[in-house]
């Protein structure tokens, strides 16, 4: 249990049976009346984000989540194969689970898996990651950085918009939240 006072984002809680994680909370305390904190919660299985409201001070469960280290293996038909780096014990874990994260996962690339009682909830990886250009239309003499973008497609298949100079085999950042280009790698 944790005071409502006790609230960090990324905290996962226990409300009617369902794990919702906080994706950002406020304590607002009005002129008049008692104080509150207003929150976005998000929940973790579904992806439905809600905002709730809760008294200040009051008493919310929180849910334990075993955060581990963990290595992509390979794809196993619609699962993705993780090996706990610690245990070397291999997991396997659903494409509809692993998410827009599959975009970017490259053999023995590592991950940190979340997971609750046994059960798991999420797949993060780095905030960026670096790829290589499988295949790109090539530029034309004069393109510019600024001048606009292209598609690209990655190693991993996954299709990025990436400026015009660049070339096939080319190493690129990528954010792995937002699929956006950050920028070359030498």
């Amino acid at each position: 249990m944790a005071s409502t006072n006790d609230l960090k984002n990324g905290m996962v809680l226990n409300i009617d049976g369902q794990l919702w994680s906080v994706v950002e909370f406020q304590h607002v305390k009005p002129g008049k009346g008692p104080a509150f904190v207003r929150t976005k919660l998000k929940n973790v299985l579904s992806g439905k984000t809600v905002d709730r409201t809760f008294n200040a001070g009051v008493k919310v469960e929180t849910a334990t989540v075993d955060r581990r280290d963990m290595q992509y293996l390979y794809k196993d038909g619609t699962d993705f194969v993780f090996m706990d780096s610690s245990t070397y014990e291999q997991l396997p874990i659903p494409a509809e689970t692993v998410g827009d994260a599959a975009n970017f996962l490259l053999e023995n690339q590592e991950a940190v898996v979340a997971m609750h009682e046994g059960r798991v909830l999420s797949v993060e990886l780095p905030a960026s990651v670096v790829l290589e250009i499988t295949y790109t239309e090539p530029g034309l003499q004069g393109d510019r950085s600024s001048a606009g973008t292209k598609p690209a497609t990655l190693e991993t298949g996954y299709e990025i918009q990436v400026p015009l100079f660049l070339d096939n085999n080319t190493k690129v950042k990528v954010d792995t939240r937002t699929g956006d280009y950050l920028g070359r790698v030498s």
